[in-house]
């Protein structure tokens, strides 16, 4: 590793320091104790400073003038990025080298949304859009034939019902497009008739809650896993097998067919292990491919995504979804100035609220109940990414990295959590809103349309957090009574930003789908670290092994015989005593035995 490429130079020719050692952090840190004693009330009344800070692009606005910042905040920004080398590591990501390196890989699942005529990603020195292309060929053609009934089950019925057996990148990303999209025009009318669900829990109830009102002879099951390995996503997918088998083959037994066949006709694989998937009974003709350069989080942009995707929605709505997540390669790769740059803005901004401001939290707010799953996938992205410790080279941070990530939709979490936002703990929040509804309502004899009743509170809660009210204000207006006064005072001056968006469409949520990755992308370059891997979460998985192993010991003895507790080494002693209960009450008293006595 210390002679291996990093960012296109090695390791033992860059300063081995951590982020919040960095000359221009600690300027910014100085200029930050001077302006705090500024309140956002008096930044936004310069109008100067404002018109600075808005950005407008073909179909969306940019609002950050309700960050506690002003022109030299963004002069030190542009010194930040010059010092963290960002553009250099964005410049080296897009060719193709080697910015993964705990774990050797280039990060390229740009390269999924490059146009087949215009781009030439490589990586190794091979242009891999001919491999790109001919795999989503390959998706379209499997889907085309699908929705068409060209393919169906193997009683001959068509297939209506897709379900995606994955977790992590494998669902979060492809749960938030659907729920995105599945109002608007276009995708309601592709989608009439057919569902997609998803799979992810390895809790049985998620199986059960999915499968229980579906026909089995109209169901197509897709397993996502790169390795074919993934405990969870492997266990769902077999326990998905055996329920097609149960409920399809007595059907079939008249007829003489196999079970193989209903695997064959109602399971197919995005993954790179032929051999795994071939063992498992799914046809390699029904298996597509991705690569390791795509990241778990970032592979919606690949088969993961355009399969189930194409199947619901179609073709033409993944290609436009491709389309604004390019369209936003290009604005983040050739708008140079960073006022302009909206991803490239986020980014620094984030790491100027979390680092420099010291906000542990952000709160992303989207005022559009069609977003309702875009937070969770943006969790993953941004708290998977950049939520470490230890440094690209290797050096232990003794300061925290990426912010904890939370929302909920407008105006759901105004009657959640903005007491805290508003008079609490002091955090970022970002807002987005759309200017059009997919589902417009204009009631007679209401003020305004629903939509614009919500939009209200989108435009409000930005000045509300940013202003406040003071006692003395309370006291003007003569708020009754007086002993409620202390309690109605907001300090106001808590930074925020907003994009505003014309419509939901699947160009758009393409689009805002890029902005956040590469947003990821500039805070994880700014930190210094390797936002391309999760070392966090191997130790759970390994222990979680061991108690698996312990609990497949003897699993029909009633008692503790002959299970070897001295083999979780790792383990604590309380945990042991709960995991004992566990397996007690469990084996001596399943719930379905109180279920079954009730009936």
């Amino acid at each position: 590793v210390s002679t291996q490429s990093t960012w296109g130079f090695k390791i033992q020719d860059m300063e081995k320091k951590p982020f919040y050692e960095m000359s221009t952090v600690k300027a910014l840190e100085l200029h930050y104790e001077e302006l705090k004693t500024k309140h956002l009330r008096e930044l936004l009344s310069d109008p100067e400073r404002n018109d600075k800070m808005i950005v407008e692009i073909d179909n969306m606005i940019f609002d950050y003038t309700h960050q506690i910042m002003d022109a030299r905040t963004l002069v030190l920004f542009e010194k930040l990025l010059a010092e963290a080398k960002v553009h250099e590591k964005i410049k080296n990501m897009f060719d193709g080298q080697v910015v993964n390196l705990s774990e050797g890989r280039p990060v390229m699942h740009m390269a999924l949304r490059g146009s087949k005529d215009k781009k030439h990603y490589t990586v190794g020195g091979k242009d891999v859009m001919k491999d790109i292309h001919r795999v989503l060929g390959e998706v379209f053609t499997f889907s085309k034939k699908v929705r068409e009934g060209k393919l169906l089950g193997v009683t001959g019925r068509q297939l209506r019902n897709f379900v995606a057996i994955g977790i992590g990148g494998s669902y979060l990303s492809i749960d938030f497009l659907y729920e995105a999209l599945r109002h608007h025009p276009e995708c309601k009318l592709a989608s009439k008739g057919m569902t997609l669900r998803f799979i992810p829990n390895v809790d049985p109830i998620d199986f059960v809650r999915v499968t229980e009102d579906l026909n089995a002879e109209e169901t197509l099951f897709i397993v996502n896993s790169k390795t074919f390995t993934t405990a969870e996503t492997i266990l769902n997918a077999k326990t998905c097998r055996n329920w097609l088998i149960e409920k399809i083959s007595p059907k079939m037994a008249a007829v003489g067919e196999m079970k193989e066949k209903i695997v064959k006709s109602h399971m197919c694989a995005v993954s790179t292990a032929y051999d795994k998937t071939s063992e498992f009974g799914i046809p390699k003709e029904n298996v597509f491919d991705f690569w390791d350069w795509v990241g778990g989080r970032y592979s919606v942009w690949s088969a993961i995504g355009a399969l189930p995707l194409s199947l619901i929605f179609g073709e033409d709505v993944f290609k436009q979804i491709l389309a604004g997540g390019e369209y936003i390669d290009d604005h983040f790769l050739n708008t140079k100035s960073l006022e302009k740059n909206i991803p490239m803005l986020l980014g620094v901004i984030g790491f100027y609220n979390t680092c420099i401001q010291k906000h542990e939290s952000r709160a992303i707010l989207p005022y559009s109940q069609c977003l309702h799953k875009f937070v969770p996938h943006i969790q993953q992205v941004s708290m998977e990414s950049n939520g470490k410790d230890v440094s690209i080279e290797g050096i232990p941070l003794s300061q925290p990295t990426g912010p904890i990530v939370f929302g909920e939709p407008g105006t759901n979490g105004q009657h959640s959590f903005y007491q805290l936002i508003h008079q609490g703990r002091k955090m970022s929040c970002e807002f987005i809103g759309f200017v059009h509804s997919l589902a417009p309502i204009d009631l007679i004899g209401e003020l305004v349309p629903n939509h614009d009743e919500l939009m209200s509170n989108f435009f409000a809660q930005p000045d509300a957090l940013a202003r406040g009210i003071t006692m003395a204000e309370l006291v003007q207006a003569d708020v009754k009574p007086a002993t409620v006064r202390p309690y109605k005072v907001f300090e106001g001056n808590r930074p925020s930003l907003s994009l505003l968006i014309d419509s939901i469409t699947p160009f758009s949520i393409g689009q805002l789908l890029a902005i956040y990755e590469h947003r990821v992308a500039v805070e994880g370059f700014l930190f210094g670290i390797n936002s391309w891997d999760q070392m966090g979460v191997e130790l759970g998985k390994k222990l979680a092994s061991d108690v698996r192993n312990l609990l497949g010991e003897n699993k029909e003895k009633k008692d503790l015989a002959g299970l070897h507790f001295e083999k979780l080494k790792n383990a604590t002693a309380p945990t042991i005593k709960l995991l004992k209960r566990y397996i007690l009450k469990g084996r001596k008293q399943p719930f379905y035995y109180f279920y079954i006595l009730q009936q």
